[in-house]
């Protein structure tokens, strides 16, 4: 799109709007921003936000928030970095970004995911938005744990750290091949000093999927972490009742993780 030509189809306080964000250098932008950067009216801002929507030079994330691209960003306007995303819907701050996300982020993976998971305590649903798929999944608030906070373009985001993304890995292990995979990942990490051992079984023992702990509990056992330092992970398995890791209740006996290994 020749930037001349596209400023001869906007309007003069569309023009204006667009040299303004565009020097700020905004990429996200609110209704009431607009509103009060340039005195409009709500029925005003309304019909400039829809002809700016339909020029891709807006771009819809929800109800009164924007993309804003600059006319530079070319006809099929500007992307985002997704981790921007999340906090938009979450003003409370109940949500990490985690799963393949940070599978990804973290170098368990080299592959890339399609979709970012938003874990939260409120919401329970799927969006497109500007192209991109996110997955909101509500969990309960004890699994709200192990986040930490890094800066993205002067946002504060909320991820799940390592060591909680290596347990929900194990959790949650279909997009890295299943079981097998996420434990060699594990593994991997555990024994290359990847990862902080303790904050890893702190993360594990709290975690309520009970098959989730004493899987972990087994891969750390085969990898030669000492007892001492299990202390929390197998406490909070002592009192569970003998489970299987697979289907049948054939296999041998672990009496230490109270669970049941088959050979599968």
């Amino acid at each position: 799109m020749d930037n001349k030509n596209t400023y001869k189809i906007l309007g003069p306080i569309e023009t204006q709007i667009v040299a303004r964000l565009t020097y700020e250098k905004k990429s996200i932008i609110t209704a009431g921003e607009i509103d009060c950067l340039f005195n409009l009216s709500p029925r005003d801002r309304k019909q400039i936000v829809f002809r700016l929507k339909r020029k891709k030079i807006l771009q819809p994330i929800k109800s009164g928030v924007y993309i804003f691209s600059p006319l530079e960003a070319g006809p099929n306007g500007m992307g985002i970095d997704e981790l921007l995303i999340p906090p938009l819907f979450f003003p409370k701050k109940n949500y990490y970004i985690g799963y393949s996300t940070m599978f990804n982020y973290y170098g368990f993976t080299d592959q890339l995911f399609q979709t970012v998971y938003v874990l939260n305590t409120a919401k329970h649903m799927e969006k497109v938005i500007c192209g991109l798929s996110f997955k909101f999944i509500k969990i309960p608030e004890t699994r709200m744990y192990g986040v930490e906070k890094i800066i993205v373009k002067d946002e504060q985001i909320n991820i799940s750290s390592k060591e909680k993304t290596l347990v929900d890995l194990i959790y949650f292990n279909k997009p890295v091949g299943g079981i097998t995979e996420a434990s060699r990942i594990l593994t991997e990490f555990v024994v290359n000093n990847k990862c902080h051992l303790k904050k890893l079984v702190e993360c594990a023992a709290y975690f309520p999927n009970i098959t989730t702990r004493k899987r972990i509990g087994l891969i750390l056992d085969a990898s030669g972490i000492s007892e001492n330092i299990l202390k929390p992970l197998i406490k909070s398995i002592k009192k569970t009742s003998i489970s299987s890791l697979g289907t049948s209740r054939k296999g041998t006996l672990n009496q230490r993780w109270r669970v049941i290994v088959n050979d599968s």
